[in-house]
């Protein structure tokens, strides 16, 4: 049995509103997501694989513009390789969808039913099976379903779906059906957490992820996959090919100007990228979020501030209260008004603020690692 080369992606959601960013910048980004499309057709091209395995949810609604379609089609067609696409929860097929309207190339074949069906391809000793949301749910189609396994023949399923939730709405898989449905390889979509290569029995699996990131629940590095199969093995490794990235940044500004704190934990390249600054600690008074985005927000694409700074005030100002606490504090800052030192007065703050902690159930901990 020969190996296969594969690229296995999924979760584009194209034409997403992008309801985080400005009008402007969300018709951008749109644009942009248009070509990732060109850039699978890059990659594919590069890595010169056999087969493109597209697991759902390429669009992001029934309601695309025109030069998405156009494009999707214009890119899949200069493809020499066949283009498997199972559709999913968010571009499930009808006859009025757009992959129905559309005058797809002959090298690209949609899979249009509920029902796991296959494709032959004898010339790369290979049979696609793959299946098909008809409505923005699903019920579970590996169920009671098993491919025969045929000598020098591999069996790969496309398909939309998760996986360990038995009532999930969204083709919910065990991993009994997976180990037990007679696959090679499982080429899944809907999650957009890269899972990495998996494998139960001989059935190896993933979910390559979302190849671009629309929001902050979908920060850092995405990717697509490309995989070798045959001889009993399988290898996956990603590839980048996201224009932009969503980071969440935490800034603890505890005892330093926050543009100086902010400036000092920034990579170096961020033009490029959205971000979200989370600012931490205990300052003085709030940060100026306003002059803050003034002073950075060239640096990015588009930024976010958010504060969660709290407010500094003093361990001992109910020191003497006629109650447990001020018992407590009333002890400890008579020792800590005759310490000789400032480390010595250190070490008796942080006892009253770890003892504060413990009648706060948690609030008011500082932690000093160099003690």
């Amino acid at each position: 049995m020969s190996k296969i080369k594969i690229l296995h992606s999924a979760d584009l959601h194209l034409d997403s509103p992008f309801q985080g960013l400005t009008a402007g910048k969300a018709a951008i980004r749109r644009g942009e997501q248009r070509q990732l499309l060109s850039a699978l057709g890059i990659l594919a091209r590069e890595e010169k694989v056999d087969i493109v395995l597209l697991a759902g949810d390429l669009l992001d609604s029934g309601n695309t513009y025109y030069e998405t379609g156009e494009e999707l089609a214009r890119c899949l067609g200069q493809l020499e390789m066949p283009v498997f696409i199972s559709p999913g929860n968010h571009d499930w097929y009808s006859p009025k969808c757009p992959y129905a309207r559309l005058k797809l190339p002959e090298n690209v074949h949609i899979f249009t039913k509920p029902e796991i069906e296959s494709v032959e391809l004898p010339e790369l000793g290979l049979r696609v099976y793959g299946a098909a949301f008809t409505d923005k749910h699903s019920g579970p189609m590996l169920r009671n379903f098993r491919a025969e396994r045929q000598e020098g023949v591999l069996n790969i399923l496309c398909i939309h779906g998760e996986l360990g939730m038995a009532d999930s709405p969204y083709n919910p898989i065990s991993l009994e059906e997976l180990r037990d449905s007679g696959m090679d390889y499982v080429a899944l979509g809907h999650i957009h957490k890269a899972s990495g290569l998996e494998k139960i029995g001989d059935t190896w699996y993933s979910w390559p992820g979302c190849p671009e990131g629309r929001g902050f629940d979908e920060a850092g590095e995405k990717t697509v996959s490309i995989l070798e199969l045959g001889d009993g093995d399988c290898k996956l490794e990603t590839r980048t090919i996201a224009q932009r990235r969503y980071e969440l940044l935490n800034v603890d500004i505890t005892g330093s100007d926050a543009l100086l704190a902010v400036h000092t934990q920034l990579p170096d390249e961020t033009v490029k990228d959205i971000y979200r600054i989370i600012l931490t600690g205990e300052t003085e008074q709030s940060p100026d979020l306003r002059q803050l985005y003034s002073a950075l927000s060239e640096m990015f694409f588009q930024l976010q501030l958010r504060d969660e700074t709290r407010l500094r005030r003093s361990v001992w100002e109910r020191a003497g209260d006629d109650t447990l606490r001020g018992l407590f504090l009333e002890k400890l800052k008579k020792r800590y008004d005759e310490a000789k030192t400032d480390e010595q007065r250190i070490v008796i703050e942080q006892a009253a603020r770890w003892g504060l902690a413990a009648l706060d159930n948690g609030e008011e901990v500082a932690r000093h690692e160099d003690q």
